[in-house]
């Protein structure tokens, strides 16, 4: 009943009826949170981000939202402290195109000559800060999924030909062959033997927003695939998608440290070596504690990594970290020690190099 005077009287009341809003919220805002957290939250999530349309008016966003490749975009969060989020590649390319500004009471996403690659999720939320400590506020964030469609450009486009899926046995795999337009067909396709790969809906799923899913990865999926989209017009070829089966334990790195020797003369250049087999795609950081670090000694550290075929199927990740000292002395005569480190936790190693 309230929501239609709302609406036939808006010109006139707009201000009476924020407020009858406002306090409708205050006072059951606790049940409210129980009975409804699901659906509430969801709510929230679209209360502070809204869409500039023409003529100064606002839209509040929907989960998704489709416009032509070309046109621009204004986007606005309320608040006074906002973070956006936004498909990663405007940030790798600096892209001119995209602009953020945060006013007093709102902050604004503009990105003009929209492309099909800048299809993808845009979210806001507030930042509540203590000092220099600042947490999502998860009670006020916005968040809508903008398909920017072209004919042309019925994928998404990546910045190379061929990607690498790890398919892991404990956690789902994507493949992320994502569409500009969503009422596109899209199928999957091993390239050998040459099959449709099908899609039943509970192993394997297409999420628009994400691709082809694979629930429950084994190495039976392993191979090389890519998916086809149609959509009024010939179809479409995505790039190549090369999928890797990995078995590695979950848990800190598996570490490994060895000197080129274990006594050194003086002059001699001495390199010693962190070694890690981990998950092809999980990073390992390395740290070194060493004899000459205290008195600044120069040494020169380089970290690499590359993938290794087990041979069975598997695929693992070799990552080294080198630690050279060169023209040795006796100050650099002690423990070595390597401290690697990813997402389960760290491994600490060490090996001692002696002055003849």
């Amino acid at each position: 009943v309230i929501g239609q005077p709302a609406k036939s009287k808006r010109p006139k009341e707009p201000g009476e009826n924020k407020i009858k809003l406002v306090n409708k919220k205050l006072k059951p805002k606790t049940p409210k949170m129980k009975e409804r957290e699901s659906a509430d939250s969801s709510l929230k999530s679209q209360s502070i981000l809204t869409q500039v349309m023409d003529k100064g008016r606002f839209q509040k966003l929907a989960a998704t939202l489709s416009l032509s490749a070309g046109q621009s975009i204004e986007l606005r969060c309320k608040g006074s402290n906002v973070t956006w989020n936004y498909p990663s590649y405007l940030d790798t390319f600096k892209d001119s195109r995209l602009s953020i500004k945060q006013l007093d009471k709102y902050s604004q996403l503009i990105l003009s000559n929209s492309t099909a690659a800048d299809t993808g999720e845009y979210s806001c939320w507030l930042q509540l800060c203590n000092g220099n400590k600042c947490r999502k506020d998860e009670t006020k964030t916005g968040s809508t999924y903008i398909f920017f469609t072209d004919k042309e450009e019925l994928f998404v486009p990546t910045p190379s030909y061929f990607e690498i899926v790890y398919l892991n046995p404990d956690k789902p795999a994507v493949i992320p062959c994502r569409v500009t337009t969503p009422s596109a067909k899209v199928t999957l396709h091993r390239e050998f033997p040459a099959e449709e790969i099908e899609t039943d809906g509970t192993d394997i799923i297409y999420d628009v927003k994400k691709g082809f899913v694979y629930q429950h990865p084994t190495s039976d999926h392993k191979g090389i695939v890519y998916c086809k989209a149609e959509s009024q017009g010939a179809p479409q070829i995505s790039i190549k998608y090369h999928l890797l089966y990995v078995e590695v334990p979950k848990g800190p790195p598996s570490t490994t440290i060895a000197a080129s020797s274990n006594r050194a003369e003086v002059s001699d250049s001495v390199h010693v070596i962190c070694t890690v087999l981990g998950e092809p795609d999980v990073d390992v950081n390395f740290r070194w504690q060493y004899p000459g670090q205290e008195s600044e000694r120069p040494v020169i550290i380089q970290n690499f990594w590359r993938l290794i075929d087990r041979g069975t199927g598997h695929t693992t990740r070799i990552s080294k970290s080198v630690l050279l000292v060169e023209d040795f002395e006796a100050r650099d005569a002690g423990n070595y020690i390597c401290i690697a480190q990813n997402l389960q936790g760290e491994t600490t190693v060490a090996t001692k190099v002696e002055l003849n």
